[in-house]
């Protein structure tokens, strides 16, 4: 499977984000042989599985220009780089504790010539900064999650949708989010045909959050 799994859901790309998307797998084939960040089964399925996946919060929230995005755990860059070339305007600030996946994204950033993106290797909680939105991909359950993230989403909205937490999840989150009333949870399955999407969601989360 290859990019043009993207290019149909997002048909107007521009040629260089069209070009940025189609690089991806050779970055990612080319450093995952030295430091091992993706999995053999996911590397072969790297558009469905973590690109196409990534984008999903794309079609629940449009970031504007100059607004600020953090994505937490970020691994070897999801969903955080997808989304960086997608909204070109809109700064990421990619941080994961693991020093040898920051190196990844390091380099994946640098080899696809984007500006828009800050790695850090750090822990969340010492993240100084605030954003308009935090993203993640089920790095730790929703309690968990929005404990460590705690005071850094900016007050003022540049968009229509409060600032929050757009999260990545699947399988049943009745549990996980019974104590967080205002949760909405987005079906990725409305959006992506493929089997792969059928119990994938994005949980956003306004800042306001009760837990």
């Amino acid at each position: 499977m290859n990019a043009e799994i993207i290019f149909n859901y997002f048909p107007d790309l521009t040629d260089e984000q069209r070009s940025q998307f189609a690089l991806l797998e050779t970055l990612y084939h080319d450093w995952n042989q030295k430091i091992n960040v993706v999995s053999r089964k996911d590397i072969d399925e790297l558009y469905l599985r973590h690109v196409l996946h990534s984008l999903g919060i794309a079609k629940i929230q449009q970031f504007k220009a100059g607004s600020t995005v953090l994505d937490v755990g970020t691994g070897g860059g999801f969903p955080g780089i997808p989304l960086a070339i997608l909204f070109p305007e809109t700064h990421f600030t990619l941080v994961d504790s693991i020093g040898k996946k920051i190196k990844v994204v390091e380099e994946v950033v640098e080899g696809l010539g984007i500006q828009n993106v800050t790695p850090i290797n750090s822990r969340v909680e010492e993240i100084k900064d605030r954003f308009d939105f935090i993203v993640s991909r089920a790095v730790a359950a929703m309690p968990t999650f929005t404990h460590w993230v705690k005071g850094k989403i900016k007050k003022e909205s540049l968009h229509e949708r409060r600032n929050g937490i757009l999260y990545l999840k699947g399988g049943d989150l009745s549990e996980e989010l019974k104590d967080y009333r205002t949760a909405q949870v987005f079906e990725l399955s409305e959006y992506f045909t493929e089997d792969f999407f059928e119990t994938k969601k994005v949980v956003y989360l306004p800042m306001k959050f009760k837990g």
